[in-house]
């Protein structure tokens, strides 16, 4: 896998539904869904992307894609089509899943991120581009990364509703846990960014597509929404951007629903 490995832990039989993570966290953050969606019926995989939890680390001048390591994992475990459930970070996933291999999704659930406006790995950097990415490892460093964390943290606990103390410790474990490479070294480009664009554009897809935010985000209207016809999006009340961790019961029922309308 272009010199990595990704972990991942699989349970349960049945039809396949895939969590992917957001960034700092791990497949932890997921444990409120694991139970309901076993008892559902359904076999739940949860991938660490590459530089998160037990997956490899990244290393520098290493060109992949979170987009091509996940489409190794399903073929890996013999995966045909999923259902994918994806938030924050793993949402950018998700959304390029849903432009780029339609055909091996199901449905899609995309909480709080849609498709980044970045350009992809067949763009060079150009010295500008390098020049602010040091200028913010210099940052980082100069604040020290347990200094980061810890406002990250309250970052992630703060935004939310009136459930979010219930999240500061799990959150809290898994930021701490992750290393913080990212923040003090350069990233190559991980997202196909405008190249998954410009393909949702042309293609369109019309696998039923949940856009999920909490609504202390304010998030408004998801700009992927005009380009997928059988799509749809809901806030859920009461909560932020870690939505599946402060309102698990809303989440999961909400997918749940979401896995019914697979065509």
């Amino acid at each position: 896998m272009n010199g990595g490995q990704i972990y991942y832990e699989a349970v349960g039989e049945g039809t396949p539904v895939i969590l992917l993570h957001g960034h700092t966290l791990d497949l932890r953050m997921w444990d409120p869904q694991v139970k309901p969606l076993l008892e559902a019926g359904y076999r739940v995989i949860r991938p660490e992307m590459r530089g998160y939890g037990h997956s490899s680390k990244q290393q520098p001048d290493q060109q992949f894609t979170h987009l091509d390591d996940m489409m190794t994992v399903m073929d890996s475990l013999h995966i045909a089509k999923a259902h994918v459930v994806g938030l924050s970070m793993g949402s950018f996933v998700a959304s390029e899943m849903v432009a780029m291999h339609s055909d091996r999704l199901l449905t899609a659930t995309l909480a709080s991120g849609n498709i980044r406006n970045m350009p992809g790995p067949s763009t060079p950097f150009d010295s500008l581009e390098l020049a602010r990415k040091d200028s913010i490892i210099a940052q980082n460093l100069a604040q020290g990364i347990d200094k980061w964390k810890e406002e990250w943290i309250e970052k992630l606990v703060s935004g939310g509703g009136s459930n979010r103390e219930a999240i500061r410790e799990s959150v809290t474990q898994q930021v701490n846990d992750w290393d913080g490479w990212q923040l003090i070294n350069r990233e190559m480009r991980n997202y196909y960014g405008y190249e998954a664009w410009d393909t949702l554009k042309a293609r369109q897809p019309e696998i039923p597509v949940l856009i999920l935010s909490g609504e202390k985000e304010g998030k408004g209207k998801n700009p992927m929404l005009q380009y997928l016809p059988n799509s749809r999006q809901v806030i859920i009340p009461d909560c932020g951007h870690m939505s599946n961790m402060e309102k698990p019961d809303e989440f999961t029922r909400l997918i749940l629903e979401q896995f019914k309308f697979a065509q």
